[in-house]
């Protein structure tokens, strides 16, 4: 099977460990010929071109720069990215004939491309991996409104939303909130094309091979990571490792910060940058917070030894959302093996499946003495077999397995 997959991130190495990554490596590794689109930014000087990458076939296709750049320009580059992308499609696949194309959101303007795909190719399955509800999450953050001026993109955008909706044949939901969500708020979609395909991950090989822990080795020795990144060695650590958006409510994030810096029995670790994380930064320099560090950036490899020296997971979301996010930070903290402690708005069903399935606690991200509660209450409860509970949940529902047998049914049922 030839398999097309579009996105927007730019794409270095596709061994390296991320959702989509991994997802790809599980159809190249079950026999199929893998295709990536990608972008090649602007800023880095780099042609349209096609080129083999561990296994599959990489397009990156020369675009503005998308991120990390003015509104201008980002907002351009999104719009022009459609018309680049068809363009480098027809001069390097023309004589290829895709049995499915993947795509996720973000963005929500890739269905050109699709449509494209469709029209050469008819009998092409269509499968959108539905990761983010634009432009209703830029309602919900005040970023745009329904009225007005700012009324007009929503409008635009909502357009754009309801043609990729249209345009695709199935779509994969990370949660069962998410696929209530999709269907009450847009009735003309059937129901049957719409199904839970959530985030998912790859295990370790170790893990796969023998099911057990992987033993650190004498560099990524606990006692070792938490000496090079000055945490103190005997304290149970609450790790956040991710974006530090509007979409995070730092504000909150900040207040929860606050009202745990003079505890001892704890530390609390933040790691991640984002268009919020200054002020983060303020607040930090703003006084003396023993027990609390932030960390800025660190590579996937380094990140991934960090928080096997940590003890509690964190996830924040802003309490204004009324879609359901479903944060894909959740897996590393269950591949870990730790509970988690998550802050959410209330439609989101990351922490009542928490809950649920004993692994971790949830509180609305509206009162930090609701968050501090539940420290209280982490701290006191049998850790360890929370993070066995998760592991197994990890194991039985977010391996990238399931999403691959999830989304090839299809394939072989047409």
């Amino acid at each position: 099977m030839k398999v097309l997959f579009l996105t927007i991130s730019r794409l270095i190495d596709i061994s390296e460990r991320n959702i989509y990554n991994d997802l790809m490596r599980e159809f190249r590794d079950e026999g199929h010929d893998v295709y990536i689109v990608s972008p090649r930014e602007r800023r880095y000087g780099e042609q349209t071109s096609l080129t083999a990458n561990n296994g599959v076939h990489v397009l990156g296709v020369k675009t503005l720069n998308l991120i990390k750049t003015n509104i201008i320009e980002k907002g351009l580059g999104q719009l022009l990215m459609q018309q680049q992308f068809i363009k480098a499609i027809d001069k390097h696949l023309k004589d290829i004939s895709f049995d499915l194309v993947l795509y996720s959101t973000p963005p929500i303007t890739l269905n050109g491309v699709v449509k494209h795909l469709k029209k050469r190719h008819p009998n092409t399955v269509s499968y959108l991996m539905l990761k983010d509800i634009f432009p209703q999450n830029a309602v919900d953050l005040g970023m745009m409104s329904k009225t007005g001026i700012k009324g007009i993109f929503y409008h635009y955008f909502r357009h754009k939303e309801k043609a990729l909706y249209q345009v695709s044949d199935y779509i994969g939901c990370m949660s069962p909130r998410n696929v209530d969500y999709l269907l009450r708020n847009n009735p003309e979609i059937a129901e049957e094309k719409v199904e839970e395909a959530p985030n998912s991950l790859a295990l370790k090989v170790k893990d796969l091979v023998s099911g057990e822990d992987l033993e650190l080795n004498e560099k990524g020795d606990r006692l070792f990571i938490r000496s090079k990144y000055q945490i103190p060695s005997e304290l149970p650590v609450f790790i956040y490792g991710g974006s530090l958006g509007k979409p995070q409510g730092v504000d909150y994030i900040i207040k929860c910060l606050d009202a745990v810096s003079n505890r001892t029995d704890c530390y609390f670790l933040i790691v991640g940058g984002g268009v919020e994380a200054h002020n983060l930064k303020a607040w930090m320099n703003r006084g003396v917070h023993n027990n609390v560090k932030m960390i800025d950036y660190l590579h996937k490899d380094d990140f991934d030894m960090l928080i096997r020296a940590c003890d509690v997971g964190l996830i924040f979301l802003d309490n204004r959302f009324t879609i359901p996010n479903y944060p894909s930070r959740l897996l590393s903290y269950l591949e870990n093996k730790m509970p988690i402690i998550c802050a959410t708005d209330v439609n989101t069903d990351v922490g009542c499946i928490a809950e649920k399935n004993g692994y971790g606690y949830w509180c609305e991200s509206v009162k930090p003495e609701d968050f501090t509660a539940l420290v209280d209450k982490i701290l006191a409860s049998d850790r360890k077999s929370m993070g066995e509970k998760g592991y197994k949940f990890l194991k039985d529902n977010y391996l990238v397995e399931h999403t691959y047998n999830t989304i090839v049914k299809h394939i072989n049922k047409n």
